[in-house]
């Protein structure tokens, strides 16, 4: 693609990687056929190649942001499967992750706009904070149904409500900060030998809609005898309010997280950051790119983002001899995992963000687990972060199209390892939705996670 960008502007870092980026595409349109948007609405404007002449042309006529253009990249999910598609290596997270930066930066959205962007940024990175309203939102959820007839925003505080859990969610076994080493073997008098030692991500809205997660996955870890350590200072990765382009935001979150990564890397060292949010992990692995301006920084976010791993990306590089061995059936009560048809969907921030794909099918397989394949795996479920807030009806449709293709699987559980996807499909299924490492948890010695039948 041709630019025409002035010195001046290509002076700016930001500018100039985003023109870069919109000069490596070649209009071929691949990316449109794996959109969601532009599948759902048929709308060249709503499809990858349609916003990035958006963006070209705010960023080029340095003109702050108007409403179409608003209109348009809010839509955008960010789930990435254009990247996967594209053969150009187009950017499109890093382009379209600038445009909402310049918006928030040019742009005065509607006052219940920029209020409710404004709660959920004061909100959801708070686990305290989310708590509490998750408590309000509870004796709340009645008014849902009223709150739709009220136009655009009441409807997005219906698909607030309806997202709020019908119960209080537990609260995490294991809390922050804290180190928990492998167990002493029973009948043993020698200290239990230590074969990796590696950061947790406790996060911000998992911490609190899925506290179990963690709990699960200390225990799996523990079991192969890796060390976990939840740091001293660390809080959300910055995913949620960076994509609604508070970039300030988000960077400060970034800072924070590596500081206190980088003071267990310079204690007892750190084998790796084992993230189990998907969303989560796509954002900690591009914090070299976040930070790369930032002097203070820019190298010791180039080393954390090279230390994150999901938690089945971690597990498939450990020796097969130290993974937690599958319990057998007879050893269990109940259902068992052998006896569960499991649908695997796959979070868009895992296959398309970090391009994984194979590893958790692999090692629910091998924990036993009969695993399928979703029809359509590569769309979105709608979820996205804080988009089935800000986009109830396209998220709606997305949820149900994507709940359609996992009926077609006629599963017993649905896994997955995102929070956002966890909650979305949750939100309109009675088939349970299990985190990945719960279900590995369960299959090699740990509880039965709630929900499963």
């Amino acid at each position: 693609m041709q630019t025409n960008f002035s010195l001046a502007q290509l002076a700016d870092a930001a500018t100039a990687e985003s023109e870069a980026i919109l000069r490596k595409c070649v209009h071929c349109g691949f990316c449109t056929a794996t959109c969601p948007t532009f599948q759902m609405l048929g709308d060249e404007l709503d499809s990858p190649r349609g916003r990035i002449y958006l963006i070209k042309d705010m960023l080029e006529n340095d003109r702050p942001a108007d409403p179409r253009t608003i209109k348009h990249i809010d839509r955008c999910l960010s789930c990435l499967s254009c990247m996967t598609t594209c053969p150009s290596g187009v950017n499109y997270m890093h382009l379209v992750d600038h445009a909402r930066t310049y918006i928030e930066q040019t742009a005065k959205r509607p006052l219940a706009d920029r209020w409710l962007r404004r709660i959920l940024a004061m909100i959801l990175p708070y686990p305290a904070r989310f708590r509490a309203s998750l408590m309000a939102a509870f004796w709340a959820k009645p008014l849902a149904p009223v709150l739709k007839r009220f136009g655009p925003h009441g409807r997005r505080l219906s698909a607030l409500l309806e997202l709020a859990p019908a119960k209080a969610p537990a609260r995490a076994l294991h809390v922050a900060p804290g180190t928990y080493p492998p167990p002493q073997p029973a009948g043993e008098a020698e200290a239990p030998v230590r074969r990796g030692r590696v950061a947790l991500l406790s996060g911000c809205a998992q911490s609190v809609m899925g506290a179990n997660i963690n709990d699960a996955t200390i225990r799996l870890l523990n079991r192969a005898g890796i060390e976990v350590v939840l740091p001293k200072g660390e809080g959300c990765c910055g995913a949620l309010v960076h994509h609604m382009g508070r970039e300030h935001n988000a960077m400060d979150a970034a800072r924070a997280n590596v500081d206190a990564w980088w003071a267990e890397l310079q204690g007892e060292g750190l084998d790796a950051i084992v993230i189990t949010a998907s969303g989560c992990g796509t954002t900690i692995k591009d914090y070299g790119f976040l930070l790369r301006e930032d002097e203070a920084y820019a190298e010791k976010a180039k080393a954390v983002a090279a230390l994150a791993k999901d938690v089945t990306e971690y597990l498939t590089g450990l020796a097969p001899e130290i993974l937690p061995a599958p319990v057998p059936a007879s050893a269990k009560e109940g259902v068992s995992p052998a006896s569960l048809k499991v649908a695997y969907h796959s979070a868009c921030s895992m296959q398309h963000g970090q391009k994984i794909k194979q590893e958790p099918k692999t090692l629910l397989t091998n924990a036993g687990f009969s695993v399928h394949d979703v029809p359509e795996g590569h769309m979105c479920c709608g979820s996205a972060g804080t988009y089935n807030i800000l986009q109830p009806e396209l998220a709606t449709r997305l949820k149900e199209r994507k709940l359609a293709n996992i009926a077609k699987v006629s599963p017993d559980i649905i896994a997955t390892g995102n929070i956002g996807c966890m909650t979305q499909l949750a939100s309109g299924s009675d088939v349970p939705v299990i985190h990945t490492a719960e279900l590995l948890d369960w299959a090699t010695g740990g509880p039965v996670p709630e929900g499963v039948r």
